[in-house]
This record gives C-alpha cells, sequence and structure tokens, in this order.
C-alpha cells in the first residue's frame, strides 16, 4: 500500500515519539522539553499538519492531526501540546487572518521558525474569558497592550503570543512577538501536570506592536479568534488523552499478565480483570468518538463543534479512569518517580481542566440536547453553579 501524506505524519510521529520515549520522563523531572526536540518535531513537519502546503504545511486532515497527536500523547504530553499550541495559533490566522497576515506568519509557524503560545487566562479570568482585563490601545499606527497572563503553556519559549484583551470594552486578539520591549515571562515549575511544558506567566508592560498584527476586527476577537483556537485546542487534547489512556491501558495489562505474587500472577484476580475491562471500553469509546469528530471537522459539518467539546469530554475522562487504574494496578511501580502511568495520571487531571473543564462541557452537551427540545437555558434564565 502506498504511503499517503497521512499515514506519513502518524509514521512520523511514532518514529519521533519512539526515539524520544526513554527520555520523557528526565523531561517531567526536569520541568523542560529540550530546544531539541521542539526542533526535531518541527523538521518532521508536526508543528504544520493541518496547514495548506501553499503556507508551509502538510495540507494534513483532522484525523491525520489527531493520530499525531495520539501517537506523540502516548509518550509525553508536553511534545503533544508543542503540537496543539502551534496549531490555535496557526488555526486561528488560517481562520480569521488576513492574506498578509497569513503569508507572514504560517509558514515560520508552520515550519518551526518560530514557535507560538496561546495567552488568554488571567487572575481573574479562567473559564469566563470575557472578564480578561489585558487593555490593547490605539496609539496611532501602534497598538500598546498592558496586562498579565497566566498558565502559559511553552510562555517560556514561545517566540509569538496570540493575546486576548480588550479594546474600548470590546475582545481583541493581537499577536506579540516575545522579544517586544515590556514582555516579561515568569516560569512556572512543580505544577500537577505538563511539567515539561515551559508554562509561564506573561507580563505585558505597554508593549507596543504595530496595528497589522490585530487578528481580525475588534469584538471578534473572543466569540470568533480565540473561539476558534479553544477549539482546535480541544480537538488536539482529546486526542492526546486517547494516545495517554492507550498507552496505560497497555502497561497495566502488561505488569498484570507478569506480576506474581503470593505465587498468583496478578491477572489471575478477577477485580484486575474487570478493571481492565473497563479501561479497554473507556479507551475505545473514546478513540471512536474522537474520530466522529474528526469526520465532523472534515466535512465542516454543523455539530463540529459539539462533536469537539463531547470528543475531549469523553477522551480526558478516560484518561482520568485508565491512568488511575493503571496506578492501582501497578503499585508501587506505578508510583516510582520515573513511572509513566503515574505521570500520566498527573497529566489527566489537567486535560479535565484546559481547554473548557468537564463541568462546562457538560453544560454545554445538556443545553445542545434540551435545545432539541425547545429548552433554551439562556432564555431561561438557567442557573450556573459554580462548581469546585
Amino acid at each position: 500500500m502506498p504511503r499517503t501524506a497521512e499515514t506519513d505524519a502518524a509514521a512520523d510521529a511514532a518514529a519521533l515519539a519512539a526515539s524520544v520515549q526513554a527520555a520523557a520522563a528526565d523531561w517531567d523531572r526536569d520541568g523542560e522539553l529540550p530546544g531539541s526536540v521542539r526542533t526535531a518535531a518541527a523538521r518532521a513537519g508536526l508543528l504544520g499538519v493541518g496547514v495548506p502546503a501553499a503556507h508551509g504545511g502538510r495540507d494534513g486532515t483532522p484525523a491525520e492531526l489527531g493520530e499525531v497527536c495520539a501517537r506523540l500523547g502516548g509518550v509525553c504530553s508536553a511534545l503533544r501540546a508543542l503540537v496543539t499550541v502551534q496549531d490555535m495559533v496557526t488555526a486561528a490566522l488560517l481562520r480569521w487572518g488576513t492574506p498578509a497576515q497569513r503569508a507572514r506568519w504560517l509558514p515560520s509557524l508552520a515550519g518551526g521558525e518560530r514557535f507560538a503560545a496561546f495567552a488568554a487566562t488571567e487572575r481573574d479570568a479562567g473559564t469566563e474569558l470575557s472578564a480578561v482585563t489585558t487593555s490593547v490601545t490605539e496609539h496611532g499606527h501602534e497598538l500598546e497592550i498592558t496586562g498579565s497572563k497566566r498558565w502559559v503553556t511553552f510562555g517560556r519559549t514561545a517566540d509569538v503570543f496570540l493575546v486576548l484583551g480588550t479594546a474600548d470594552g470590546r475582545p481583541a486578539a493581537v499577536l506579540v512577538e516575545g522579544d517586544r520591549p515590556g514582555v516579561r515571562r515568569e516560569p512556572v515549575r512543580g505544577q500537577l501536570g505538563l511539567r515539561a511544558a515551559g508554562v509561564a506567566h506573561l507580563d505585558l508592560d505597554r508593549v507596543r506592536v504595530p496595528r497589522g498584527h490585530l487578528l481580525a476586527p475588534v469584538g471578534l476577537g473572543l466569540s470568533h479568534v480565540v473561539g476558534t483556537a479553544l477549539d482546535h485546542g480541544r480537538f488536539t487534547v482529546a486526542w492526546g488523552c486517547v494516545g495517554m489512556a492507550e498507552a496505560c491501558l497497555d502497561a497495566a495489562a502488561g505488569h498484570a499478565a507478569r506480576r506474581d505474587q503470593a505465587g498468583a500472577v496478578l491477572a489471575e484476580h478477577e477485580v484486575v480483570r474487570a478493571l481492565l475491562g473497563r479501561g479497554a471500553v473507556d479507551v475505545a469509546a473514546a478513540r471512536e468518538l474522537c474520530a466522529r469528530a474528526a469526520r465532523s471537522r472534515a466535512g465542516r459539518l454543523p455539530e463540529a463543534v459539539a462533536d469537539t467539546v463531547v470528543a475531549k469530554y469523553a477522551a480526558a475522562g478516560a484518561a482520568v479512569r485508565v491512568t488511575g487504574g493503571a496506578v492501582q494496578t501497578l503499585g508501587a511501580a506505578g508510583c516510582a518517580p520515573d513511572s509513566l502511568v503515574g505521570r500520566f495520571f498527573r497529566d489527566a487531571k489537567v486535560m479535565e481542566l484546559i481547554e473548557g473543564s468537564a463541568h462546562v462541557a457538560e453544560l454545554h452537551i445538556a443545553d445542545r440536547l434540551l435545545r432539541r427540545h425547545g429548552f433554551n437555558a439562556a432564555a431561561h434564565g438557567a442557573r450556573r453553579e459554580v462548581r469546585p
């Protein structure tokens, strides 16, 4: 069977994943994804899978991008996150950038000459991004940005940030280079998961950029630009969760089949086999829902965004359950400092929170279901309880 662009990307991701698998635990412990690995991902063409060939990308399908994230996610969540944040910014540029903006930014992002980051969250604006206070003001032919962003994935090393702010009270999305005067990065270390993803808090102190760095007209920064970025983020995170869950299920099954305890193989115990059985169903269901989202996105179907929310919710939940079961099965070995299942157990919980928490996803899914029966949650003033 001839290799296609799709199988090539999956094979390239698998080859990179295999080459770095032994080092991933060290990256997690050290809190840094080496620059050489970021460069290797770029050279393998994994940062522009969904970017059209005309802009230096691989012109890949959503299914191809998903499989790339699953392969990388099964080895290192931070490496998968590198693809995620790059895709979030390139997707926003593809959808809302001008021809000049796409020509300027996309080739260098797809080729890895520039690494991107997404800066939206603030201290008092997490799930509710309409509450951001970062200001974007006009100064002739320039824009001035002032504010603070938190939990920026690869914020320590990014060459360009997609920043959400407000201009005259309306949402605005602006591209800000990391070497502009007034940009300050505060590294974050020791967080629960994604420890190698170069997370940083970002301070922007009267940073000036050309007006041409504004992505889409003012007013569309949140609903359109950031909405597109987050949608792509959910899709790639979902597939990364599939990869994590598959890797942990395989590790747990291998340990159960080999581990001899008090004269009995661990897999002889019904409770262990039942746990593995539940995990297998979780993994299969998550993969199928991710594949459905990929088909919807490829067909540009109206339900594509909703299918992506469902896939991310299901895959993140599956990752939490399967990684937890894997740690339980491996016991002390699962708690070791270099344990893959222990590392993914921590990462999986983070996946339930980023790009839309599980609780928010439940509300979106329920609201869509209820609309089929004539109930509009917003029109009825349905309560939005704050849950921890």
